[in-house]
């Protein structure tokens, strides 16, 4: 019986972080939750959460899936993407918000199931109330650029 292939990239990276078969046909992936390979967070994001790319390649021109894991408390500060953005509330309480500065008042509730399509370009900011798990899909190119670039954690990586 052949298993289905999980096809894991680093999120936004172009590195390899996990294959677990040589099954891989035409593209088809078939994800089981606990094959995936958690690993920390690229140097975009503040640091303390896992992501898993569980579809494509985030970096390219293309189809991805990212899976990410945040903890209670966990804030990542304004920004924005290049492209749209569409994120999918697996587990716990996500907080979503617009606008270029932190407003606590702005954030709105979304519990598992919840769902938010952002687009390009968009300002907006994002924490956990809860521990959070989430699917973020959508078309690569994709990137993340802080409205403050004091906020951006790879300059402040580079400031150590």
């Amino acid at each position: 019986m052949r298993r289905p292939a999980l096809l894991v990239v680093s999120l936004g990276l172009l590195i390899p972080i996990a294959a677990s078969s040589d099954d891989h046909v035409d593209g088809h992936v078939m994800v089981v939750p606990n094959e995936i390979a958690w690993k920390p967070v690229p140097p975009s994001l503040p640091p303390g959460a896992q992501a898993a790319v569980v579809e494509g390649d985030p970096a390219k021109p293309g189809p991805f899936t990212i899976r990410l894991k945040m903890p209670k408390g966990y804030k990542i500060p304004p920004h924005t993407h290049p492209v749209i953005e569409h994120v999918t509330v697996l587990q716990g309480l996500f907080q979503m918000g617009t606008g270029p500065k932190w407003d606590d008042k702005a954030l709105h509730d979304l519990p598992a199931g919840g769902f938010v399509a952002m687009p390009a370009g968009t300002q907006h900011f994002a924490a956990c109330k809860q521990d959070c798990t989430l699917q973020l899909h959508g078309m690569g190119p994709w990137g993340i650029t802080y409205v403050n670039p004091a906020d951006d954690p790879r300059s402040k990586a580079a400031q150590k």
